[in-house]
């Protein structure tokens, strides 16, 4: 009589533990859009939106990110009329899948990027990687992840001539539940090439207004080691965003 106790206690452990971990597959997107001030290879006020969007199945996990920033600028001619001009236009996309290892946070993953900016050093920059990542640790209210692999980027400046190479790439990401209402993430990723050494680095500070809807505010730096004269190495964004998960 003990022992079918606690095989049936076993039993439900077990029943429950398959529960909990079957919420936590699916789908789960965050959509946002808002004003913006850049400084860099492009100065002024924009709009700019993204779509971040996660998938957990059994043995995978992906990310899926789109992102948009688009600006037009009135100035005045020296006639006196007014002209309105597009400054910047910018669209990102980005895939990574994340193969589940036996280690609960361990993934080996591809990823792929590929960046269109009409007004930037690079107009257009793709890059691929493959590799290995893991959480280096975690608490109940932060954690940091890591990842590194090597790859392969093509880019594109503005003077149309061609770059392309192995790269090393390598990122993290820190999360910090600051509160129940209030969180910070700081995200930072490297990519080491011959030509061209590429860092991306976002701090972002998150506050709830209400079950699904958080209002944003971020930082973006973005520094390239190697562009044609006349444009600048570092980019940087500061957004104000509202923000709707679901």
């Amino acid at each position: 009589m003990g022992s079918l106790l606690v095989l049936s206690g076993l039993l439900t452990v077990q029943a429950e533990e398959s529960t909990s971990n079957a919420t936590k597959l699916g789908w789960s997107t965050s959509a946002e859009l808002g004003a913006i001030t850049t400084s860099g290879n492009t100065k002024g006020t924009s709009i700019t939106g993204k779509i971040d969007s996660k998938q957990e199945l059994e043995q995978w996990s992906n990310d899926y990110t789109f992102s948009a920033f688009f600006k037009r600028d009135e100035t005045e001619a020296d006639d006196g009329q007014s002209i309105v001009e597009t400054s910047a236009e910018k669209y990102a996309a980005s895939a990574k899948g994340g193969y589940k290892l036996n280690k609960d946070t361990a993934r080996l993953f591809v990823y792929g990027s590929h960046v269109d900016d009409r007004f930037g050093a690079y107009t257009e920059y793709t890059t691929v990687a493959v590799g290995y990542g893991d959480e280096l640790f975690k608490t109940d209210t932060m954690s940091l992840e890591g990842e590194i692999g090597p790859g392969y980027y093509r880019g594109k400046t503005d003077l149309e001539e061609t770059e392309n190479g192995f790269i090393v790439r390598s990122a993290a990401t820190y999360r910090w539940q600051i509160s129940e209402s209030a969180r910070f993430k700081q995200t930072v990723s490297l990519e080491y090439g011959e030509d061209n050494k590429r860092s991306i680095a976002e701090s972002s500070l998150t506050a709830k207004i209400n079950g699904r809807m958080q209002m944003k505010a971020a930082f973006l730096v973005q520094n390239d080691s190697k562009v044609p004269v006349g444009k600048k190495k570092t980019d940087t964004q500061t957004s104000l965003t509202f923000v709707y998960s679901f």
